[in-house]
């Protein structure tokens, strides 16, 4: 199949060029640091993690948990990307298929930012009406009306505006972690005095924590390929990794915690584990959650424009405007009816869709010899296998918790079983022919991008 019968959005393709790489302390670190910071991630961190496992073995699962993202979902993913210059999308072609693509990951990732869009919006008008002193129970007139409100302004900026938020986004993570700390330092004298659960369950509160963790990092981990192709060399891949992902876990999960049993510790009748629950006590919970709300537009407006790129990308002849409405829409029953603030659940669905995609990318990689092979012609069926499977086998323990409950974590696993099968399925020739990108392989950069001070930055 030559270049010119690829599907339109692999035919039009171009990579990054080296010229246009910038280091991992200006892109990738920041980019990523700004996503743990956004309080949706350590809402819930606490909750049947700290009172089952204690502060110190979570802040251990809370480490490994960490390096897994790193090591697991993010790396290969941004090599991938560093390497080719090429997005998410184009890459996955590899694992599955020029048609396949279509799919997997390239409208699954646009789909689920819907998801994230849902979350955000049940968050954000919960801070919303607290700093009120207004009821926030989902599916009251004053919670739908904001919901409405805030998706729709969300999508509105990311359809006509979204070039005036980046230079602010950039700074907008600070102010939740200056309340972080605030936060931190007003609890963190009654740690000491913090006790587990009756019948704790140790295990289970170290596995859950890491469950939390991966399962809202997966789509993060794969969208490595669009950090990974603003990096200039394999080093700028490590090292935004390292402090934008792992040390930035540490800090945007290891502090609320810490604060969260210290708020236990002063005062053991408090029942909630959850971070809003700890900041309703502070005398400045008013213009915490006013603050938190508004550092948590930026990530909605985010998630309202890469699914209308997914969309339009994938679907070039659709109205997106139209499709980005429909999904809003979607998003704020989603809110407004509650079930996107169960975040135990949205993580899980986030995890069992995006581990298997980051299992069998990671196997693509390696056994292509830790580069990219390019787009594979049709359907992938080792790359569609795998995942089905994972996903199946990480969705389990949601569907039936008395019966899977042991599938723990569900992310992690499906990352092993999307790799484990993709292998095997590849080596037993389920993988198709690759297909030439003539001319857009000639003008990918080199691997090890430019210049002289490359290891001075």
């Amino acid at each position: 199949m030559s270049n010119g019968m690829l599907p339109s959005y692999l035919g039009m393709a171009k990579p990054n060029p080296a010229e246009n790489r910038a280091p991992w302390y200006k892109g990738t670190a920041p980019a990523y640091a700004g996503i743990f910071l956004w309080v949706v991630f350590y809402m819930e961190i606490a909750k049947g993690t700290l009172p089952q496992a204690g502060l110190g073995l979570s802040l251990l699962g809370l480490v490994i948990a960490a390096l897994l993202c790193h090591f697991l979902f993010y790396l290969v993913p941004g090599l991938y990307g560093m390497k080719t210059g090429y997005p998410l999308y184009v890459v996955g072609s590899s694992t599955y298929g020029t048609e396949g693509g279509f799919l997997l990951p390239g409208l699954l990732m646009g789909l689920l930012q819907f998801g994230w869009l849902a979350v955000n919006t049940a968050v954000s008008t919960s801070f919303i009406l607290q700093a009120a002193n207004r009821d926030p129970t989902p599916g009251k007139p004053a919670f739908i009306i904001i919901a409405i409100i805030w998706a729709l302004l969300a999508v509105f900026v990311a359809i006509k505006g979204i070039q005036y938020l980046g230079k602010v986004s950039t700074f907008l993570p600070i102010v939740p972690l200056i309340m972080i700390l605030i936060v931190f330092f007003s609890n963190v004298g009654s740690v000491g005095d913090f006790k587990t659960a009756e019948n704790a369950q140790p295990l289970i509160g170290f596995l859950t924590i890491i469950a939390i963790v991966v399962g809202f990092f997966a789509t993060a981990g794969a969208a490595g390929v669009d950090f990974g192709m603003s990096n200039r060399n394999a080093k700028d891949v490590q090292l935004g990794g390292l402090v934008g992902i792992a040390l930035a876990i540490l800090v945007a999960g290891g502090l609320p915690l810490i604060a969260i049993a210290g708020a236990h510790g002063a005062n053991p009748e408090m029942e909630s584990f959850t971070f809003d629950s700890v900041i309703r006590v502070h005398f400045l919970s008013k213009i915490m959650f006013i603050l938190f709300a508004v550092a948590s537009f930026a990530p909605a407006c985010f998630s309202s424009f890469i699914a209308g790129n997914s969309i339009g990308t994938m679907f070039p002849k659709t109205n997106k405007t139209l499709m980005v409405l429909i999904g809003a829409v979607v998003a704020i029953i989603l809110a407004a009816t509650g079930w996107a603030l169960n975040l135990a659940r949205v993580f899980g669905i986030i995890g069992a869709s995006f581990g298997p995609v980051c299992g069998s990318m990671a196997a693509d990689y390696l056994l292509s010899g830790c580069k990219w092979s390019g787009p594979r012609k049709g359907v992938n069926l080792a790359g569609y296998i795998a995942w089905a499977v994972g996903f199946i086998v990480a969705i389990l323990p949601m569907v039936a918790p008395e019966k899977f409950g042991f599938i723990n974590p569900a992310p992690v696993i499906a990352f092993v079983i999307g790799f484990v099968l993709y292998a095997i399925l590849a080596k037993a020739g389920l993988q198709p022919e690759v297909v030439e990108m003539t001319a857009a392989a000639a003008e990918a950069p080199a691997e090890e991008a430019p210049s002289t001070e490359d290891e001075s930055d």
